[in-house]
């Protein structure tokens, strides 16, 4: 069980700060922060208009800094902490990670994979709905104010 200090509440408020850098950019406020030994050895942000990228979201921003991290392509014992439901891209990068264990906070009704079943890889544990207000409201803010500009 983890302790207070490195709880799943503690890491998703960690995604949730990388969330909050999104939205100050103007991007979707998705954050992601990847967890091993209960040290963060990747953290990311969507990132998809400032590099122009469809594929930079915070998932893949954040796996791609947790192999560089280790040098493993590989993270079976890492837990992956994000502010919404992966979407069916990213669930395919997490199950080819083989990431131990996805936690994430709110559900994505429109485009999160569980719509289209388990796409992770077997061994993958699923936690949700840490922290789900926090990280649903942030959503919920950037949207309302996207349609009003």
């Amino acid at each position: 069980m983890l302790n207070e200090l490195f709880s799943h509440d503690f890491f998703m408020k960690m995604a949730l700060k990388e969330a909050e850098k999104a939205f100050v950019e103007n991007e979707v406020p998705v954050g992601c922060v990847v967890v091993c030994e209960n040290q963060i050895i990747g953290k990311g942000h969507n990132l998809t208009e400032k590099l122009v990228d469809v594929t930079a979201h915070a998932e893949m921003q954040a796996i791609t800094a947790a192999s560089n991290y280790l040098g493993a392509k590989y993270l079976t014992e890492c837990t992956l902490y994000v502010t919404i439901e992966p979407c069916v891209m990213c669930a395919g990068a997490i199950f080819w990670s083989q990431i131990g264990k996805v936690v994430y906070g709110a559900r994505d009704e429109k485009r999160g994979f569980t719509k289209m079943g388990n796409l992770l890889h077997p061994k993958t544990e699923i936690i949700s709905g840490i922290l789900e207000n926090e990280c649903s409201e942030l959503m919920k803010i950037f949207f309302k104010k996207l349609r009003e500009t």
